[in-house]
């Protein structure tokens, strides 16, 4: 090897280092804006509005006088929906990713599931409210009930959780499945006993992203006609008399915090302002202690996996 060819390539590993360092410091100063953002977002929210919380804020209905507003029926409404479409949603999401991973064959019929599960992913929030409109609440009479809105929004984030599930199935070792036919199990039993445990803290993960998506969407529930004004609660799931459990208040209408922020927001008083940071503040602490639920579930899988 002559010089000049020694001098190309340590010129080049050079220029390799100096691409490396550029790209950490660019990386690194992306994730710095995203942070300050993100920070300054906050903390605009929670000077205006932290002073607005407390237990009259959280009890009161929505009022026209700002100072005695509340997000009751707003709140609880969020938790309803919430919890309807994890239970839509994550079953239904599991089971056809299960069967697009596992059983399906590879043709043309696999390949157009494929190719529109994906696109469904990217159509605009308020196509599923047009569709949630008209399949659940004329369609089917569900009219503008907590079941109508939890079907929209599970249909909403389905492609999301199908995706995360099937990436969280192939990520599974081959091995894995061996052993277990290895060892005389039927395809489900390896499926049920092996493959989905094992892939849980994964398909958790894609709820969670689901979920927070889901829980900030305002444009399908006002297409499908989620009230902004609402003053009674959805009735409640436990009922003092036998069977002991109603199924009343699915069908009941509702109101989410989403809808009650923008409804603050658009109002000119300056009190509403700060009714809608006081919203958003709750939002926060609902969505993070939903997602606390599923990181430690996904943290709880996790330590059970031992390969």
């Amino acid at each position: 090897m002559n010089k000049n060819s020694k001098f190309k390539i340590q010129n080049s590993k050079l220029w390799n280092k100096l691409y490396d360092r550029m790209f950490s410091i660019i990386g690194l100063a992306a994730t710095l804006i995203g942070l300050a953002v993100l920070l300054t977002l906050l903390i605009d929210v929670f000077a205006d509005g932290f002073v607005r919380l407390g237990w009259q804020f959280l009890s009161n209905y929505p009022s026209r006088k700002p100072e005695e507003a509340g997000i009751l029926s707003a709140w609880v409404g969020t938790v309803w929906i919430m919890l309807l479409t994890g239970i839509i949603v994550f079953p239904l999401g599991v089971a056809a990713a299960t069967y697009l991973e596992e059983y399906s064959k590879k043709n043309w019929l696999r390949d157009i599931i494929e190719i529109n599960i994906a696109n469904l992913a990217g159509v605009p929030s308020i196509i599923y409210g047009l569709l949630g409109l008209g399949l659940f609440v004329r369609l089917l009479n569900m009219d503008r009930s907590v079941l109508a809105g939890a079907m929209t929004l599970a249909i909403l984030v389905l492609p999301i959780v199908i995706l995360s599930t099937r990436e969280a199935l192939r990520s599974i070792p081959p091995s894995i499945r061996e052993a277990s036919y290895a060892l005389g199990a039927s395809k489900w039993q390896t499926i049920r006993n092996q493959v989905l445990p094992a892939a849980m803290p994964g398909i958790l993960t894609g709820v969670i992203l689901a979920m927070s998506r889901a829980i900030g969407e305002t444009a399908p529930l006002i297409t499908i006609g989620a009230l902004t004004y609402v003053a009674f609660l959805p009735t409640s799931p436990v009922s003092a008399e036998f069977p002991y459990i109603s199924f009343q208040g699915l069908f009941d209408a509702f109101s989410v915090l989403p809808i009650q922020i923008f409804n603050w927001v658009s109002r000119p008083q300056k009190g509403f302002s700060i009714d809608a940071a006081a919203g958003i503040i709750v939002l926060l602490v609902i969505t993070f202690f939903m997602n606390g639920i599923a990181i430690y579930l996904r943290h709880k899988y996790q330590k059970k996996i031992r390969w």
